[in-house]
């Protein structure tokens, strides 16, 4: 079962709608309202972007995170979900100029979640300025190092991206979901 952990982005309703219409079974909770001892009744999870920053979202969001790691879970981190993602294991992130329309993606190495170019939309003014270990870049754009990143050989991925707002990134929902 699938849990979409709502951070309170703006988008989170097309995610819902594409899920919806896929017939893909989820949960949808947001984290203030989550309890982390139900994480065991999930084998995959979505992290929402956000509209705010707050410590007990990233709180939760990081325990989440470790959660996937220690126990192979699925997992993908979008926009504020790569950040967290990212932060968790020690990287950083910065404020940048906001950066909001369509962009172009290049995948630089193989992966499960997509392949060739992407055309996507972003919506951010914060992205991953350093990429810890053990995370890779699989994709990047002319704006942006580290459009898509992969904590290695684990299910685990984060898109600066927002997937749920183009067609290319609703096939990587699916296919992230059918892994």
């Amino acid at each position: 079962m699938l849990l979409v952990v709502d951070n309170g982005s703006i988008y989170t309703q097309q995610l819902i709608d594409f899920l919806n219409e896929k017939n893909i079974s989820f949960k949808k909770q947001s984290p203030q309202l989550l309890s982390l001892d139900s994480l065991s009744n999930y084998d995959s999870f979505i992290l929402s972007g956000r509209r705010k920053n707050e410590k007990k979202t990233n709180e939760i969001n990081s325990k989440i995170i470790t959660y996937c790691i220690k126990n192979n879970n699925k997992l993908l981190g979008i926009c504020y979900g790569a950040e967290i993602l990212a932060l968790t294991l020690g990287g950083t992130i910065r404020k940048t100029t906001l950066l909001k329309g369509n962009e172009s993606i290049q995948i630089l190495k193989n992966n499960f979640i997509c392949s060739d170019s992407l055309n996507v939309f972003e919506s951010h003014s914060f992205e991953i300025s350093k990429l810890p270990n053990p995370l890779i870049t699989l994709a990047e754009s002319k704006n942006c190092k580290y459009e898509i990143i992969q904590y290695k050989k684990k299910p685990i991925f984060g898109t600066q991206f927002h997937p749920e707002m183009s067609q290319d990134g609703n096939d990587l929902i699916e296919k992230f979901c059918l892994l």
